[in-house]
């Protein structure tokens, strides 16, 4: 109960739901009476997909499906608001549709349920290695989300991207303070000799010895004016 109710308030849900039949019926009772709505799982229930055997149809003997058609009305007497069959022969979970008064959504349960779901990656064709029976491809994502990494990966080895676009800048001044100089035009990639490095290592040491004891000399930045940069648009949005 408390999980639930911390998705609720915390995670902003609106309802939980909780696969099982007359099992798991107490809970969602029990959930129901004290303010938080619950929607049931019927049939193929990924969660106890160990315990079915593997991904398999669920209901196609009798005592399986009537167990569904009782468990169903369980999950509706317990105060589920809805029930999701799953994996279930189209006429059974027609008959249950009939049975009960509250939705039923249907994935892989054929097209007399009250409403469908699937998963979006099936729809999208995200996968190429197999494609449920239940779901239709409505769209071929898998090579073009290869051809854009492709494209990514080409872009950054030959140095066009990120580009000035993509960066952010800094006022030139901190970086001559700090012993640094601007990039020229056109540096997409800083490969530096260790003979160069170890110059400019020697460069920021004179600066700071030239400085020491000198406090808030000519030449310093003054924190209270170095410039402030607005990385919003860098943050990730909040979801």
């Amino acid at each position: 109960m408390r999980n639930a109710g911390r998705l609720l308030k915390e995670g902003g849900a609106q309802a939980v739901k909780l696969e099982g039949g007359r099992a798991i019926a107490p809970t969602i009772k029990r959930l129901v009476d004290v303010g938080i709505p619950v929607m049931g799982h019927l049939g193929l229930t990924p969660q106890s997909v160990h315990q079915m055997g593997g991904y398999k149809i669920q209901g196609k003997t009798v005592q399986t499906a009537a167990a569904l058609i009782e468990d169903a009305a369980i999950l509706e007497q317990a105060g589920a608001f809805s029930i999701v069959l799953e994996g279930v022969p189209a006429d059974l979970a027609g008959h249950i549709t009939r049975t009960v008064t509250v939705p039923t959504i249907g994935i892989g349960a054929g097209p007399q349920c009250d409403g469908q779901v699937q998963v979006i990656t099936d729809l999208l064709g995200m996968f190429t290695e197999r494609s449920p029976k239940h779901a239709r491809r409505y769209l071929d994502l898998a090579p073009m989300i290869a051809e854009a990494v492709q494209r990514y990966a080409a872009d950054v080895a030959g140095g066009q991207f990120p580009t000035a676009k993509e960066s952010f800048s800094m006022d030139e001044r901190v970086l001559h303070e700090v012993g640094a100089e601007p990039a020229e035009s056109g540096t997409t990639l800083a490969r530096r000799s260790p003979q160069a490095d170890a110059a400019q290592a020697d460069a920021q040491t004179s600066t700071v010895a030239r400085r020491s004891g000198t406090g808030q000399g000519e030449g310093s930045p003054d924190p209270a004016r170095e410039p402030q940069h607005d990385l919003g648009a860098y943050a990730p949005r909040p979801a």
